[in-house]
């Protein structure tokens, strides 16, 4: 299958199905829509990285591969409509009774964000939640792009607003829209200050009730 030498390894497979889906590990079972797995792969890609388990059903059961097409699925997800490209590492392991159960491995992005080219000309960059796939806040897509913009000084200087900002998030996580009202900010103002901010790495998001909320990180 593709060159991939299948090893034993039940125990393994064991302990990866017993751990179940999470922010690092998601099962696949069929791999038949390329755009559904690119999605996994710009979360994985721009959070912390992480691996698909091909040919394990949301039960956990060794299933098994169908064939290499699956494989060829994955790769046309992560080079067709990844942006960047953002090809995974594959590995065949085999279970007890034969079947067949590919793990492939992404890499957290060296350059963030990862694209997934959807529909209409439109692109989304995804983030790993637990076990789902998120559209990532706006604003922390704009702040993975000043962390890679060469002219970041900016970043680092201090001001009223950004004090104001601090003193309001040690209160604890709050919505973009309270925290606007509680420091008397302009959307916009209030917007260029979270980017620089979650850039710095002094805040971030934090998902909650399907909502985004914006956190002093410690």
């Amino acid at each position: 299958m593709k060159d991939l030498k299948a090893k034993h390894a039940e125990a393994l497979l064991r302990k990866l199905v017993g751990e179940g889906e999470h922010v690092n590990q998601d099962f696949k079972f069929t791999v038949n829509d390329p755009r559904k797995i690119a999605r996994t792969i710009s979360a994985f890609a721009n959070n912390s990285g992480g691996h698909l388990l091909i040919g394990v059903d949301d039960n956990g059961q060794l299933r098994g591969v169908r064939n290499e097409e699956d494989i060829y699925v994955v790769e046309a997800a992560a080079t067709v409509y990844c942006e960047p490209a953002c090809l995974p590492e594959f590995t065949a392991y085999k279970a007890k009774g034969g079947a067949v159960i590919i793990r492939a491995e992404i890499a957290k992005a060296s350059s963030r964000p990862v694209y997934v080219k959807e529909e209409k000309n439109r692109r989304k960059a995804y983030y790993r939640v637990a076990d789902e796939n998120i559209i990532a806040h706006p604003l922390i897509v704009r702040a993975w792009k000043a962390i890679d913009d060469p002219d970041n000084s900016i970043l680092y200087n201090m001001s009223s607003a950004r004090v104001s900002i601090l003193t309001a998030l040690e209160k604890g996580p709050v919505t973009f829209e309270k925290l606007a009202i509680e420091v008397g900010l302009s959307k916009k103002n209030l917007e260029e200050v979270i980017v620089q901010l979650t850039a710095m790495g002094v805040v971030d998001f934090i998902y909650v009730e399907r909502q985004f909320m914006i956190y002093l990180k410690q």
